[in-house]
């Protein structure tokens, strides 16, 4: 048990030292705190640190660890001795009385150690032990999906703060675009038809611009969900903190054979069914007990009324005492097939377990392949991308000075621009899906999550 609740404890500590920023968990006395105060600043290493500690799902599967320990606990009692009293007092009528008496009393305690039960109670635990890893392997399995998805939702939010930025840029060149088109309608150079459809582009070029800012403020939520960020008071309610942050390109590579390798030997939820198959493999043991005797040791001392009850004080003669050892045993010689039944369902359980393994085996297998296969075709679009930005800005700026020469149409400026804010846009949605990627390459692989904390950022402390 001390050897359990240590790894339990390492791995909750091991958690927490992942975040070497001052992180406060948002809680008071053990539920969230909703006056918790939002950072002025947000970055990444800090909302990972935070969700470790506020996540809801990785909260509950940490309960569900202590759940197993107390399950731990119930299954030991029979190797520990058992100690019950029990006692009792009653009145009653001389003519019903078998003693002379018209009351009776009796205290009795009684202490019992379990000396065989057919390794039962012995498998029994093992196997619960072997229930309580799988239950930490299920919590770092939960801790690795809840940080992936704190990841991809704040680069989410990143990622549409620079939308937000690329659509006000081509605003902007538009609207400089419908100034310029105004003053040459003033001089007469151009027709009422250039401003018209200047003006329809900058039109246009709203809708965009409005959806963007919204879908980064519904960015903002989702990643507070993920986050398990409570805070619902004034002013903490309307606070947006600056999110610090930006989607980078920095190459890397990844060989598929080394990937599913480490995915069958580090994916917690691979090790946590080997330690459910061999837990039902002990539960096989436990019900094969059944076929065997029990055998304990009872010890017990009793109390007895054994003259007319008096108030005062109790003499030698009131009441007898003493003591009584011995062993029992009990054998169901013929239980009606009851303990085949248990243990067939023991032996399926474990091919049911051994199934499931195999099939998560080959589900790995797959997203290791399907991750890889993502982080190339994201690495060749990252690539592509920063290619088609410098080509576009290119042709803007050409596009403008052919423009000014008169070799060029506003027609031509305007479509040169349109390609340059859709190259800008396919840029960040590339960068967006390789850093979605290589998080999701390292997920299927059963790595941990990269944290590379700061110092420069001060934060609230609770």
């Amino acid at each position: 048990m001390k050897s359990l609740v240590r790894v339990t404890s390492l791995i909750l500590m091991g958690a927490s030292l992942l975040a070497t920023l001052p992180v406060r968990a948002q809680l008071n006395d053990g539920k969230p705190d909703p006056d918790f105060p939002v950072p002025d600043r947000l970055d990444l290493q800090y909302a990972l640190a935070f969700a470790l500690d506020n996540n809801f799902t990785i909260r509950q599967a940490k309960e569900q660890i202590r759940q197993q320990e107390g399950i731990l606990l119930e299954v030991r009692a029979p190797q520990i001795p058992n100690v019950t009293g029990s006692g009792g007092y009653q009145r009653n009528q001389l003519a019903v009385s078998q003693n002379g008496l018209d009351h009776n009393w009796d205290l009795d305690i009684t202490a019992r150690q379990l000396v065989f039960a057919g390794g039962g109670v012995t498998a029994s635990v093992q196997g619960q032990k072997l229930t309580l890893d799988a239950a930490v392997l299920e919590l770092q399995a939960v801790i690795n999906n809840a940080l992936f998805d704190v990841r991809t939702k704040f680069f989410t939010v990143i990622v549409n703060r620079e939308k937000i930025k690329v659509q006000e840029q081509n605003v902007e060149l538009i609207e400089r675009q419908l100034q310029d088109v105004k003053n040459r309608y003033e001089a007469g150079t151009v027709s009422k038809f250039e401003v018209l459809r200047a003006e329809v582009t900058l039109a246009n070029a709203q809708p965009p611009l409005i959806t963007a800012r919204n879908d980064y403020r519904i960015a903002i939520e989702e990643l507070r969900q993920a986050l398990g960020f409570v805070t619902a008071t004034e002013p903490n309610v309307t606070k947006t903190p600056e999110f610090v942050g930006s989607l980078d390109f920095t190459p890397a590579s990844y060989e598929l054979r080394s990937a599913l390798s480490s995915a069958r030997e580090l994916r917690p939820d691979l090790q946590r069914l080997r330690k459910l198959e061999t837990a039902a493999e002990k539960g096989v043991l436990t019900s094969r007990a059944g076929y065997y005797p029990n055998l304990s040791l009872v010890g017990s001392y009793d109390w007895r009324q054994n003259a007319p009850f008096s108030f005062g004080p109790v003499s030698s003669a009131s009441y007898v005492k003493g003591w009584t050892v011995g062993v029992q045993s009990q054998w169901n010689i013929f239980d009606g097939r009851a303990t085949a039944g248990k243990v067939a369902q023991a032996r399926s359980l474990v091919e049911q377990t051994k199934l499931s393994l195999a099939e998560a085996q080959l589900a790995v297998d797959v997203d290791v392949r399907r991750s890889i296969s993502g982080f190339q075709q994201a690495t060749e679009l990252a690539e592509a991308a920063k290619k088609v930005i410098e080509q576009a800005e290119e042709s803007v700026r050409l596009a403008n000075a052919r423009f000014d020469a008169g070799t060029a149409t506003q027609l031509d400026v305007l479509q040169a621009q349109t390609d340059l804010t859709t190259a800008r846009l396919n840029q960040l949605q590339a960068l967006y899906t390789y850093n979605i990627a290589v998080a999701t390459v390292r997920l299927s692989m059963g790595l941990t999550d990269e944290m590379r904390p700061t110092k420069e950022l001060a934060y609230p402390a609770r």
